[in-house]
């Protein structure tokens, strides 16, 4: 049964990240990618006009971030390698 909330859990993630990418994406040309999420770490990779830009940071710590504790409180936002 873990599992499987592990599972949906992890899709639900997916599908909050693919929002916030899409919105991104319209609005600042840039992307983020869900890259893994385990024990309630999910790690995110921002692309786009998002690579290299100095606001990268901020974008994934204050808006990427803030967005996924609106749903996923205990959850923690890493930058991918």
């Amino acid at each position: 049964m873990k599992e499987v909330q592990k599972n949906l859990r992890t899709e639900q993630m997916q599908n909050l990240i693919e929002n916030i990418s899409a919105y991104i994406e319209q609005y600042h040309g840039g992307s983020a990618e869900f890259v893994s999420f385990e024990d309630d770490v999910v790690k995110i990779r921002l692309g786009g006009s998002c690579s290299g830009c100095p606001l990268s940071t901020a974008t994934l710590k204050g808006w990427v971030q803030g967005t996924i504790h609106q749903f996923f409180p205990d959850v923690t936002v890493e930058a991918a390698d």
